[in-house]
């Protein structure tokens, strides 16, 4: 139960924010927070990670609701081991469901944090692709470490 209050707390920190950015800026409005770093800019996306897929909302709308299916099933297998695993699926279950009311309700994303690293404009973003990219790779090393400790035991024949 506590990782699905951590998804929530999540998808409700996501739109607050989205929320925030749609009520009080105009689109493509931008602050810079920390100079030459950092800006909250409104922006919005039809599509997936950089804009790719754009205006394929009936594509986002199966793959999202096959990830949160199949999410919600491994939360309920695993409820009772591997903790950080259970962290980074709710955190990806958070992301998802975060982008996923955005489709459904305004037919496109509110991405708003916008960030110049080492003189890379990287695209923008929100809370539920930030929840998202943390939960890939909690999960990416729990696997990494479960092949690890796993490396060298052989399976019994």
């Amino acid at each position: 139960m506590r990782y699905y209050v951590i998804t929530l707390l999540i998808v409700l920190f996501d739109q607050a924010t989205k929320w925030m950015v749609a009520l009080n800026m105009n689109l493509y409005d931008s602050y810079e927070v920390i100079p030459g770093f950092f800006w909250i800019t409104s922006h919005r996306n039809t599509g997936a990670a950089w804009g790719i897929l754009e205006g394929q909302m009936w594509l986002f709308y199966i793959v999202t609701v096959i990830v949160i299916g199949i999410l919600i099933y491994y939360m309920q297998l695993y409820k009772n081991s591997y903790p950080w695993l259970m962290i980074g699926f709710a955190f990806i279950l958070g992301g998802a469901i975060g982008n996923f009311i955005d489709r459904i309700f305004l037919q496109e994303v509110i991405d708003f944090i916008d960030l110049n690293i080492f003189g890379y404009d990287f695209p923008i973003f929100n809370l539920a692709d930030s929840a998202l990219t943390v939960g890939v790779i909690l999960v990416i090393i729990m696997m990494l470490i479960d092949e690890m400790k796993n490396k060298g035991k052989k399976v019994d024949e």
